[in-house]
């Protein structure tokens, strides 16, 4: 009878065991879901930003395109030549940057991609843990309730006699 009840308290406690280490694994779930979600929005800003620097690229293509039309209409003064010049460097110094800001935003946004990837790997494995424990935990259920049953018979065989 102690020996049974042994086994029923260690059931219990194996139970409560599984129940907290799921509620853990829910938490640890959670939080990678919200970090997965800090994650995309931190995508779609370096998205935003990277059409903005897009159009700003644009632009100074458009402007240094005009500069250089100028400059070549304008080769009869000296004055407005080398202020065209100042101006072409000014935009080509401009598109270097906006240029280096593109390609810094695509190497941010393919990081941010991988590590996305990355804690959907973590959320996906985490998951499937937590799977497991609930089914480790459905089957304790079920040998708890299977001994509770064999032990109530047996109570009540043993009243019988």
């Amino acid at each position: 009878m102690d020996k049974i009840k042994e086994k029923l308290n260690a059931l219990r406690a194996e139970a409560d065991a599984n129940v907290e280490r799921a509620e853990q694994a829910e938490a640890m779930n959670k939080k990678y879901e919200h970090e997965i979600l800090q994650k995309d929005q931190d995508i779609i800003s370096l998205q935003h930003k990277l059409s903005v620097l897009d159009g700003e690229l644009e632009k100074a293509e458009a402007k240094l395109a005009d500069a250089k039309i100028a400059r070549e209409e304008g080769d009869a003064s000296k004055t407005t030549n080398e202020n065209l010049t100042r101006k072409i460097q000014l935009l080509e110094e401009e598109l270097d940057t906006a240029e280096k800001n593109v390609k810094e935003t695509v190497e941010k946004l393919r990081q941010v991609d991988v590590k996305a990837e990355h804690f959907e790997r973590q959320v996906q494995r985490l998951e499937q843990e937590r799977d497991q424990w609930e089914k480790k935990y459905e089957d304790a259920q079920e040998k708890y309730q299977q001994s509770k049953k064999e032990l109530d018979e047996l109570v009540h065989s043993m009243e019988g006699l």
